[in-house]
């Protein structure tokens, strides 16, 4: 059996509900032994998902406020690699399993927080419920919100998503923190205290959405790239069986060939299959949408998906339920996306299966969840062990954890760009390749951000030397093409290995590269598509509806820079590289994982679309005098809730809808500081919604660097959200930032040793020095 990348490392669990669990989970699947500690009674958060959450993980109950028990989980951190709390601040320190007094007793340990908000945070003792830490990172939404219009419409009701968006993002930065922290520990054989809150996390998913520049207005008169969004060639059709298909013919090439497979002649002749016409002229694009409309009548849905990416090579995607990924899609346990497990409460089950993909040491499920304090006997035994002991590293003075790794990143738009960001963020130094083809430069100052930037032809002979001579000595290699594609233009593997025999080749695609959707192309809209996270924003048996935030390219980016720095941490431990791959397929699966499960007798009733406000009366979104706020509290607390808040007790009588009509009577007529007031006496959370524009402005973020505003060479100022990973050795820090594409072909080609050839080289096209004259950036900013 393949031993897994941790192999031989032992996690201490000990954060409870959706974030840290899962950082443990996937620690697990990885190879090490996680150690679950809960409470008499198991976890905190009894639901389902812990069927998941817990596979694989020895259990064992200590009671942290009792002292025997407080002083066994410090024995165990005191033997541990790695320790996983989500205790509010202040609250570990109590049970001595504080970052500072664990890692001083255990110099070796990689102690992890993951506090709904930061010990330094003004809101650090709220509960940071789901809900509360989306209102205050302004995740919640409007109607109206598209790719290209973050605002919406705020004369109408927020949007309640029960995606876990929030604790997503905390799960991904705490991975990828981990991560860096152990190929820092085996570089300078020392550990180190993180402490991420999921508040923090989210600003990756914010990400370019706030992006503004001061010094480059936005352009009055119609946005381009908002009219390419609202043109037929991209959004729903309903097939002949009355299912949804997600249409994605997003470049030129895409409309054109699908053009030619599919419309009739006299539809071309009409401009049909004429990207720029399309773009251009409304009427055109009213009667396209009509006519579009008729076209995809006359199949299934499900034929024409694979139609379209088979006959034509363009992009299309099914739009199905969540449940239907989970029981019915080949291609979900194909790439692993969803895993079968027999769980010993639930049965026979389809879970989430592996975010990422390792050649050499691919991840896999230890077992079951096992049964409340299993392993008790075993896990007090380790107790007779010797305590970790300091060693010392090669490199005691190590100041960033990625310092001397080289990347070479060829991948575009947001996903690919975003893994070798984060790279270096943790000190890895990237060269980034632009194609001449490219066009999809939006956003680039942030998905670029501390990267040397290139511009490359690599199909003439001067653009191959060059390419050859960057991808020489390299640690890293990044690419985003579809199935093949790498191996035919000389970026494959086998090329790469040939140039860097020790490189870590990162490969990220929309569908994996098993199963009947391995070859085809696709982007964020349908990873969100297939995986049902369109059905879950619209809501069951309406039109589905893709979420605004880039939830799959940005998360699938994390995951996979969280594969690569595993990959790293491996090849120093044994001298052996491998592949990483990383899907928004799998991504979408992950966002969701809550509900990524089913069982015989599993109800799937969570809230869904446009009129959802919560989960309950007291967890949910109510409308203040002033402004929309979340309100969270245990459901046991109702009605304590509702009487402090003057709209009576609870009774048998009184169902949610009642209470929660009641609720929102009183809320409405008083200021969230008011409720908040009212609410002080009770362990509950009142946080107004914020907004995202604003959130760029506000002290804290501002004062953390999740908000940075600098100067970008050859484009000027520019605000966009900061690194949020928070790791105290090797602390990451904001890059430099970049200039526009191609800005720095001349200085690397003089690093290559071609500096004298720089001329010959940009005159025989191979090269380019920066964009060409008049070129603009396609949507850098709203």
């Amino acid at each position: 059996m393949t031993q897994g990348a941790l192999n031989g490392l032992t996690v201490l669990d000990l954060s409870h509900y959706l974030a840290g669990p899962t950082v443990a989970m996937v620690l697990g699947d990885l190879g090490a032994e996680v150690i679950r500690v809960d409470p008499p009674g198991g976890p905190r958060w009894q639901h389902p998902s812990n069927a998941i959450l817990q596979r694989g993980k020895k259990s064992i109950v200590l009671d942290l406020e009792q002292p025997d028990d407080r002083r066994e989980a410090q024995e165990l951190a005191a033997r541990a690699d790695i320790l996983i709390e989500s205790f509010r601040p202040g609250r570990a320190r109590r049970f001595g399993l504080d970052g500072s007094t664990t890692c001083a007793r255990n110099p070796r340990l990689i102690h992890l927080s993951l506090p709904g908000f930061a010990p330094d945070d003004p809101r650090a003792d709220l509960p940071a419920w789901e809900g509360v830490v989306t209102a205050a990172a302004g995740l919640y939404l409007y109607p109206g919100c598209s790719p290209m219009d973050y605002v919406g419409d705020r004369s109408a009701e927020p949007i309640y998503n029960a995606i876990p968006q929030a604790s997503a993002m905390g799960v991904m930065v705490g991975l990828h923190s981990v991560a860096a922290a152990l190929y820092a520990r085996e570089r300078s054989g020392r550990g180190q205290h993180i402490d991420t809150s999921l508040y923090e996390a989210a600003f990756e998913l914010i990400g370019a959405s706030v992006m503004r520049s001061p010094s480059r207005p936005t352009k009055s008169g119609p946005n381009p790239a908002k009219a390419i969004i609202d043109s037929p060639q991209l959004g729903h059709y309903r097939g002949s069986d009355g299912e949804w298909l997600e249409l994605c013919l997003f470049q030129d090439k895409h409309l054109e060939w699908f053009g030619r497979e599919f419309l009739p002649d006299e539809w071309v002749a009409d401009g049909m299959a004429d990207a720029e016409r399309m773009l251009t002229d409304p009427a055109l694009r009213e009667r396209a949408r009509e006519r579009f409309t008729e076209l995809f009548a006359s199949k299934p849905a499900r034929e024409w998906e694979r139609l379209i990416n088979d006959a034509s090579g363009a992009s299309a995607a099914i739009c199905q339920s969540t449940q239907d990924w989970l029981r019915h899609d080949e291609d979900a346990r194909a790439n692993q996306a969803v895993i079968e497990l027999t769980d010993p409460h639930l049965g026979a089950t389809a879970q989430a299966g592996y975010p990422i993909k390792l050649s050499e040491t691919p991840l896999s499920v230890q077992g079951p969840r096992h049964v409340l304090d299993a392993d008790r006997d075993a896990v007090l035994a380790r107790l007779s062990e010797p305590e970790r002991q300091p060693q010392e590293g090669p490199e005691p003075e190590l100041r960033r954890a990625l310092e001397g790794i080289r990347v070479l990143d060829t991948s575009q738009v947001l996903a690919g760009p975003t893994t070798s960001r984060i790279l270096a963020e943790y000190g890895a130094e990237v060269v980034k390749v632009h194609s001449f083809e490219d066009r999809q430069l939006g956003m680039h100052t942030y998905t670029n951000s501390g990267k040397r930037s290139v511009m490359l032809n690599i199909k003439t002979p001067g653009g191959r030397t060059v390419f050859d001579r960057l991808a020489t000595g390299i640690d890293v290699f990044v690419q985003n093409f579809s199935r093949g594609v790498a191996e035919r233009i000389g970026m494959g593997l086998d090329h790469l290995r040939s140039l860097s025999p020790g490189v870590v080749y990162a490969s990220i695609s929309a569908f994996g590269y098993d199963g009947y959707r391995g070859g085809w192309r696709g982007r964020e809209q349908l990873g969100q598509a297939i995986t049902g996270m369109q059905v879950r924003f619209s809501g069951p048996g309406n039109e589905p509806h893709m979420g605004p935030f880039a939830y799959c390219d940005y998360s699938t980016g994390n995951f996979a820079a969280f594969g690569v720095i595993i990959a790293l941490y491996h090849r120093l431990r044994t001298g052996r590289p491998q592949s990483v791959h990383a899907s928004l397929s799998a991504t979408g699966s992950f966002l969701q994982l809550p509900f990524l499960l089913d069982y015989e007798g599993a109800t799937h009733d969570e809230p869904a679309g446009p009129d959802a406000k919560g989960n309950g009366p007291v967890d949910r979104l109510y409308q203040a005098a002033d402004r929309w706020l979340y309100l969270a509290a245990r459901p046991e607390q109702a009605s304590a809730v509702a009487e402090a808040l003057g709209a009576g007790g609870t009774d048998p009588g009184v169902n949610d809808t009642a209470l929660s009509e009641r609720l929102a009577a009183r809320i409405n007529g008083h200021t969230v500081a008011e409720v908040a007031h009212a609410l002080r006496h009770l362990d509950v959370a009142v946080h107004a919604l914020e907004d995202l524009d604003a959130l760029m402005d506000a002290d804290y973020p501002i004062k953390k660097g999740l908000v940075i505003t600098r100067s970008h060479p050859g484009i000027g100022d520019v605000t966009v959200a900061g690194p949020s990973a928070r790791l105290t050795s090797t602390p990451v820090r904001p890059t430099e930032p970049v200039g526009p594409p191609g800005s720095d072909t001349r200085a690397v080609l003089t690093d290559l040793g071609l500096g004298a050839d720089a001329d010959d080289l940009i005159g025989a096209g191979a090269v380019r020095d920066g964009l060409p004259a008049g070129s603009e950036f396609i949507g850098l900013f709203r």
